[in-house]
């Protein structure tokens, strides 16, 4: 059994063959998902897990060298945009705004996207990894 990290296997499983550039992805519960990207569902009700909680325990296990966020967040939902800049702040890691509509299209290229109980809207990120060395 694990004693630090990650704890479900999927993620872990997924975490650890991802390379260098390699994309995954969280999202809020009604996130659409393509049917050809995996599906690591955690989303046990309404709220929970949130989508910050996941986050931030995904990238303790991950190195990140970019964001990608839909361009509506910084109008919808400024308080976890507030959380997640602040998450990174000081990183030097880059973060590109797209429109929702085209971070949807571009699930289809992560390694997998985990669905989360998060309701607020546009609470939805892809993590492109960095290489670690």
């Amino acid at each position: 059994m694990k004693r630090n990290g990650i704890l479900n296997s999927d993620i872990s499983r997924v975490l650890s063959y991802l390379g260098h550039t390699d994309c995954i992805a969280i999202g809020d519960c009604g996130l659409p998902i393509p049917d050809e990207t995996e599906r690591i569902d955690l989303a046990l009700a309404f709220g929970v897990p949130s989508f910050m909680q996941t986050l931030t325990e995904l990238v303790k296990d991950m190195k990140v060298e970019k964001l990608v966020l839909a361009e509506e967040i910084k109008e919808q939902n400024p308080e976890v945009l507030a959380q997640v800049e602040a998450l990174f702040a000081g990183q030097g890691i880059e973060t590109e705004f797209v429109p929702h509509t085209e971070l949807k299209a571009r699930t289809r290229s992560c390694k997998a996207v985990i669905r989360t109980g998060e309701t607020t809207p546009y609470a939805n990120i892809i993590l492109q990894s960095a290489c670690i060395f």
